[in-house]
């Protein structure tokens, strides 16, 4: 099926017999299943396959409850042949169809709502966080243009930071031109409704994560330097079902590997691909700069192992360890920290795989 937010053009493919049947049906999820219900009387068990895209998953599940097969189709993995520039709805269902009969789908992981209702949640929070950075850009900025600079650069949006904007406004821009000040007090508003916002889901993802399916994932996730609560949910509720992946496949499932273009003696490699998930691939390189500075275990770290099993304490320690002995020989060997920190975040890719599919007992 070609599944768009207005219609759904579906193509059916009997493998017993060979007989096409191909229709446009209504959008509305009991339509579908009504058309399915019907296909299955006529012709037998059925699996039904449409691309994942923004219509989301409550059709997949729709499906599976009525007792049909289900699968959604990764779109990027799609066998398409490179010289067909006709695209239409009825072409790309039929090219499901047939893909489907010939077992060529590379599914995707159904989620179930829980699961993506706290998908909703961590990229919710993910927005939040882009939007904070780019209202605190246009304040800073604004200041710059009129020659206001904050000198304590590491400790910026910080309570002393906030004080020097009020006494900023206070005592060089009110009374100044109005334009400037009224820009201010709207740059200044939107940040701070922004940090609001992301404080507000903050705090709602943190109780999710201390009771939710995802719990024991997050808490083992926890005892790696650089993955704290909310990075460790936002990671568990990214890539869901750990076990289909392997310490191997989840640097290339996540994009961390490097691209190659070879052929016959030529062996050519570029930057990383990028592919798969791109949230849980920027969590990965934003804590893989932890494990930069030296490794002392502190109350942060000894609180998370608390809260894990003493197995996933252990191997938690243990990739800390590891991970900042790479950053000091990557160091020496002079990487550009680009280079460096994609690596630290490949092999981290790894030992939350191992700690992600640990048994807890």
């Amino acid at each position: 099926m070609d599944v768009h937010a207005r219609s759904v053009r579906a193509a059916v493919i009997d493998t017993g017999t060979g007989e096409v049947i191909e229709r446009t049906i209504s959008p509305r999820t009991d339509h579908v299943v009504a058309f399915i219900n019907d296909i299955a009387a006529g012709h037998g068990p059925s699996m039904v396959t449409y691309e994942a895209g923004p219509t989301g998953y409550g059709l997949a599940r729709a499906v599976l409850e009525a007792g049909h097969g289900c699968q959604v189709a990764a779109p990027s993995k799609l066998l398409r042949p490179s010289g067909d520039r006709v695209k239409t709805d009825a072409r790309d269902a039929m090219l499901l169809a047939r893909l489907a009969r010939n077992d060529d789908i590379v599914a995707v992981t159904i989620p179930s709502v829980f699961a993506e209702s706290a998908r909703d949640m961590v990229r919710a929070r993910e927005d939040a966080r882009v939007v904070l950075m780019s209202a605190r850009h246009r304040l800073s900025k604004l200041l710059l243009r009129h020659g206001y600079v904050y000198d304590l650069a590491d400790q910026a949006w910080t309570g002393r930071h906030d004080a020097w904007l009020r006494r900023t406004r206070k005592e060089h821009l009110l009374g100044g031109p109005a334009g400037t000040l009224v820009a201010f007090d709207d740059a200044y508003d939107a940040v701070t409704h922004a940090a609001a916002r992301r404080d507000r889901l903050d705090r709602a993802i943190e109780a999710m994560a201390a009771d939710s399916e995802f719990t024991d994932v997050t808490r083992r996730l926890g005892c790696l330097r650089g993955i704290s609560t909310l990075t460790g949910f936002a990671l568990a509720v990214e890539i869901g079902d750990w076990h289909r992946l392997s310490g191997a496949s989840i640097g290339s499932y996540l994009g961390l590997v490097p691209s190659e273009s070879s052929s016959g003696a030529s062996r050519v490699q570029g930057g990383i691909t990028k592919t798969g998930n791109k949230h849980a691939r920027r969590l990965l390189i934003e804590a893989a700069w932890d494990h930069k500075k030296a490794y002392v275990v502190g109350k942060t770290m000894r609180d998370r192992w608390a809260l894990a099993p003493a197995a996933a304490a252990a191997r938690g320690d243990a990739g800390n360890r590891h991970l900042h002995r790479r950053w000091q020989v990557m160091t020496a060997h002079k990487k550009r920290h680009t280079v460096a920190t994609t690596a630290i975040a490949r092999e981290l890719a790894g030992w939350c795989w191992s700690l992600a599919v640990m048994d807890d007992a």
